[in-house]
């Protein structure tokens, strides 16, 4: 999560990627909140950014932190090619199939009991901490809400997480325990690999906003990734940093980078 050492160099402005690294792109993996929505919305210029990105073969896979309950519905409404969720913890493919769960949980019933087990522990020292809304939807993480957290009580949630076994992340929104080595880099590999070979990393653009997007940053998995503009709050916290990132914020970030995606298709 947060290191102390070894960080990249900052993001690029977007207008310095080149238009032979955007020809190759052919996926999209992005996270959602603060990524695709304003100020926690879906706005019109987002869908049809979607829409257009369909019609020109790019496709969109969401890797969100969201619960399976939450993005079983998206998936099946939005234009895009699937939707991963709770930070790679299951896949809900294309066309309203049955969830995958990527993380192997031998029982999901025990798992939950030890998740609550966890939070009891953390909330017994940061009894501030609250049980998000949509954590009864999920299956594979714990979530709480992050907005009455600093930055070093969150180092030393993620610490007490480790020393019990388990991992740790948070975005703009939650704090997610998990199991450890349970990401969304490892999540999308995975769905690459066995259900989207037909890309490989070089075809992918990973785009994010906060911490628990920072492995969709590390080049030696995906050597082109985007920040929307709100990443530079994070970057100071972040070892693998976006290699370029957008001038405008949120979900008009990522509409930014959907229209300079589709003009650099038209000049080449």
């Amino acid at each position: 999560m947060v290191v102390s050492a070894g960080y990249l160099t900052n993001p690029r402005p977007l207008s310095e990627i080149s238009l032979t690294c955007l020809s190759n792109i052919r996926l999209i993996a992005t996270d959602m909140d603060g990524t695709l929505t304003m100020q926690g919305k879906f706005t019109p210029a987002l869908l049809q950014a979607l829409e257009d990105l369909a019609a020109a073969n790019i496709q969109v896979l969401i890797v969100t932190g969201r619960s399976s309950g939450w993005v079983s519905g998206l998936s099946s409404l939005m234009p895009i090619t699937g939707a991963m969720a709770e930070n790679g913890g299951l896949f809900f493919p294309p066309e309203n199939q049955k969830p995958i769960v990527l993380t192997p949980i031998a029982d999901l019933a025990n798992h939950r009991r030890d998740l609550a087990a966890v939070f009891e522990q953390l909330q017994s020292k940061f009894p501030q901490i609250e049980e998000s809304i949509d954590n009864r939807f999920r299956l594979t993480d714990w979530t709480f809400d992050v907005a009455s957290l600093s930055l070093d009580e969150l180092k030393l949630l993620a610490e007490l997480c480790q020393q019990m076994g388990w991992g740790f992340t948070y975005s703009n929104v939650q704090c997610h325990i998990k199991p450890q080595g349970q990401d969304k880099a490892v999540g999308l590999l995975q769905v690459m690999r066995e259900y989207l070979p037909q890309y490989s990393p070089e075809q992918v653009l990973t785009v994010g906003d906060s911490p628990n997007d920072e492995s969709l940053f590390n080049r030696r998995y995906f050597p082109v990734s985007v920040g929307v503009a709100n990443v530079l709050d994070y970057t100071h916290q972040l070892q693998h940093q976006p290699a370029y990132v957008t001038t405008a914020a949120e979900g008009e970030g990522f509409c930014e980078l959907s229209n300079y995606l589709l003009k650099s298709l038209k000049i080449s």
